[in-house]
């Protein structure tokens, strides 16, 4: 019976980078049209909202949003999650319908032909390099002003499996005071058991997240980051226990 259950993880796993890629195959002509602009990139978006999906309901994922505040069409905002699995890019970017770039490793680059559109189209970061890092906040800005949102999972990495949430770095928070821009924090609560870093592990099932009531930065100055950053960190970690 054993047997059988790593059988099936195995398949799955791959069934999940076969989901991952036969989208992009179909669409690259469209996808590299939309992204030779960045005024196109709302458009580009729009497609990446259909390949998450795509790619949570072939994995069986029964996802459910809910939501205590809706974001404003038009706005920017900056939107951060707990990390847990390779599904938290799928998950977020089916819970949230505003336009927004994430600020993720510069290793998932690496990966064939997601990597081809990942490079171009969010923001990248070498958390081991200071100037990587600070590039982070001039492209960051530079979206921003362009009318987009902003996505970072604060954890900086995914933290060890008997790890609920791990600390947050100052980031995401910092830009967000600088801009004048809310934070929405959002809780992914199955994300781990469905699919994580685990090889042998995950399966179908329910995906649950909840969009926050939004954390205003107005009035905020630099001086405040660490008591948003714990703020916004608490109102996870208290519906990650409440799960």
């Amino acid at each position: 019976m054993k047997v059988f259950k790593y059988i099936f993880w195995f398949l799955y796993r791959i069934w999940f980078y076969v989901l991952v890629t036969l989208p992009i195959l179909v669409l690259f002509p469209v996808l590299l049209i939309s992204i030779s602009k960045e005024s196109w990139y709302p458009f580009f978006f729009k497609l990446a909202r259909g390949w998450a999906k795509f790619i949570l309901i072939g994995m069986g994922f029964r996802y459910k949003i809910e939501r205590e505040q809706l974001p404003e069409k038009g706005k920017s905002y900056m939107f951060i999650a707990n990390h847990t699995s390779m599904t938290d890019i799928m998950l977020m970017l089916t819970a949230v319908k505003n336009p927004f770039v994430f600020v993720g490793k510069a290793e998932l680059a690496k990966i064939p032909l997601f990597g081809f559109f990942y490079k171009r189209t969010c923001i990248l970061v070498d958390r081991s390099s200071v100037k990587s890092r600070q590039a982070v906040f001039l492209r960051a800005q530079k979206r921003l002003k362009q009318g987009l949102s902003i996505c970072i999972f604060p954890e900086g990495g995914v933290p060890e499996e008997h790890i609920l949430l791990d600390e947050f770095k100052d980031g995401a928070f910092r830009l967000a005071i600088n801009h004048k821009i809310p934070i929405v924090p959002l809780t992914f609560a199955d994300n781990k058991k469905r699919f994580s870093y685990t090889f042998f592990s995950g399966g179908p099932g329910k995906m649950r997240a909840k969009i926050h009531k939004f954390i205003s930065t107005e009035g905020l100055t630099i001086n405040d980051t660490r008591r948003l950053n714990e703020a916004s960190r608490s109102v996870i970690l208290d519906q990650l226990k409440a799960f």
